[in-house]
């Protein structure tokens, strides 16, 4: 696990996540000549117009046909291609689980599936669209690598590490804006995670939109006497196992916080792993067993109980729980 928790965590303005992924898969264009992007007729909302325009031989548009998509991507990895594919998460997963599994994760191809507007801060575009349970999916499939980043500065990161990554990945990203606030000469390595804020008082391990709030929430926690420790979980597949026991064998307590499902999402992955090997008491932060539907993304946040304040309640019941 890297500790960055001598940095003062401060948003240094905001930036949506797809832009970090956009930006930098033209700069993987420039670097290099195997990397192609596919799209479903999403360029712009993917940000993939710069890439689309200096390397109209290695760009293509693919309209709505996501499963074909997956197909082309497969069929261009084996031919030594870095294929990334480009859509909305619902689409990415859901709509394109069977070719995903039979032909990129069975099949084992070098694909990069990369997702934005995942989650409930979609907004606006109601249920239909706001897929919750994007993760529990594509973590389920054997070697599939599942990042799910926080803000530009990481999303850009991770986009440039999966390049290097031999094997499926999936990208998971989102529509809004949101604080920018990792280092922007940060390296990312899948499989680590971040320590932003030691505590030893409880963990909070959270994952995409959801640190902010949990750096916020450990902020507000100082005032109530309580030290928590803030991970950052970008990779939840496969999961740093190691940063998760070395917390919570000091704090003995611990709580989780994703834009997702309960239900197949880094908080069942943590509680499975733990229970394995460290019991220990865990409250979980994230959409508990419904759909969304249409609001600003801070409305919905709000509404289905994964805001700040959220967060430091399920701190307060897990401290509740803790054995001493």
């Amino acid at each position: 696990m890297e500790n960055l928790s001598n940095l003062n965590w401060e948003n240094i303005g905001s930036k949506d996540t797809r832009s970090g992924f956009g930006d930098a898969i033209y700069e993987l264009g420039k670097e290099r000549e195997d990397v192609v992007a596919l799209c479903a007729d999403l360029t712009g909302s993917l940000k993939l117009e710069k890439f689309a325009d200096e390397f109209p031989n290695r760009f293509f548009q693919i309209g709505i046909a996501e499963a074909n998509m997956m197909g082309i991507a497969a069929g261009l990895a084996t031919t030594g291609k870095v294929p990334f594919t480009g859509t909305f998460a619902n689409f990415a997963t859901g709509r394109v689980f069977d070719q995903i599994r039979q032909s990129i994760a069975y099949s084992e191809k070098n694909v990069k599936i990369c997702a934005s507007h995942a989650g409930i801060t979609l907004g606006e575009d109601g249920a239909s669209h706001q897929i919750m349970e994007d993760i529990a999916l594509m973590k389920t499939l054997p070697g599939m690598t599942v990042i799910n980043t926080c803000d530009y500065n990481q999303t850009f990161a991770a986009t440039k590490a999966i390049a290097e990554w031999e094997g499926p990945v999936y990208l998971r990203f989102g529509r809004p804006k949101v604080p920018n606030f990792t280092p922007k000469d940060y390296k990312f390595k899948i499989g680590e995670a971040l320590l932003l804020k030691e505590g030893s008082d409880v963990s909070i391990f959270a994952t995409g939109h959801m640190v902010w709030k949990a750096l916020e929430a450990a902020h507000a926690l100082v005032e109530q006497g309580i030290s928590a420790e803030v991970i950052n979980i970008a990779t939840i597949k496969p999961l740093d196992r190691d940063a998760i026991i070395e917390s919570v064998l000091k704090t003995r307590c611990a709580v989780t916080a994703e834009e997702h499902q309960i239900i197949g999402g880094l908080g069942e992955s943590i509680a499975g792993f733990l229970a394995r090997n460290f019991p220990t008491p865990i409250e979980m932060v994230g959409m508990n067993d419904v759909f969304g539907e249409s609001g600003t993304p801070e409305e919905l946040m709000e509404k289905f109980g994964m805001g700040t304040k959220d967060i430091i309640e399920a701190v307060s019941l897990v401290i509740a729980r803790k054995q001493f």
